[in-house]
């Protein structure tokens, strides 16, 4: 009978430390699933934030046919071009849109007159709007997912890859590899943004600085 009761007990502080060890690990499961919620959601404001703060550029090829990906780049080309030599400096975010939408017909020409220059009579439509973007990074700087009004050009079909960059402030690099993000360009981020919302951006996008700043408290 002894030895009954005494493995009973013995059973029962096992049960014990079963419950309080699940217990823990629940909580600390709560805990970790609140602070990523609130991760989260710092990230998504800080995505509309920036948003408000940059202009990017979306120009999508007809289709996928090594063809229409060349004039797509050919197209870019001359549409940066001449957004260097026609677009005066010193515009800020509110301002480079507005001059955007006051070309966007020259740069609808220009893109029609270069693909009929290269042998194709596609339409070519240009319009500042709001678009959707994965998180890109150009050098050791990423601008999260999420939508950002871009200068968005469709060329024919418009069903072809894409390829896209910031015009505002100037970080679009036609070397992907090799990328070096301007200081001047760096300084109009910090400038706008908050500590937080920079460092976001600076930090390949991760949200350390956040649990760092609950632990603290």
């Amino acid at each position: 009978m002894e030895d009954r009761k005494v493995s009973c007990g013995r059973t029962d502080r096992y049960a014990r430390g079963i419950i309080i060890l699940l217990s823990l690990v629940i909580a600390a499961l709560i805990t970790w699933f609140g602070m990523w919620r609130s991760g989260l959601a710092a990230q998504a404001k800080m995505q509309e934030h920036l948003a408000q703060e940059v202009l990017r550029f979306h120009i999508l090829a007809n289709s996928d046919s090594d063809g229409d990906q060349k004039l797509k780049l050919t197209i870019r080309d001359r549409i940066l071009d001449y957004l260097e030599a026609q677009m005066p400096g010193g515009l800020d975010v509110a301002g480079t849109k507005r001059w955007m939408r006051r070309h966007v017909d020259d740069l609808e020409k220009l893109g029609r007159e270069t693909a009929a220059e290269n042998g194709c009579d596609y339409p070519v439509t240009a319009a500042v709007t709001t678009c959707w973007f994965p998180d890109r990074t150009y050098g050791d700087m990423t601008f999260p997912a999420g939508n950002y009004e871009a200068l968005r050009v469709e060329i024919g079909d418009a069903k072809g890859h894409n390829w896209w960059c910031v015009l505002y402030p100037g970080l679009c690099f036609l070397d992907a590899v090799n990328v070096v993000v301007p200081k001047e360009s760096k300084e109009t981020l910090q400038n706008v943004l908050t500590e937080e919302e920079y460092a976001f951006m600076t930090d390949d996008f991760r949200i350390k600085w956040y649990f760092a700043e609950q632990w603290k408290e």
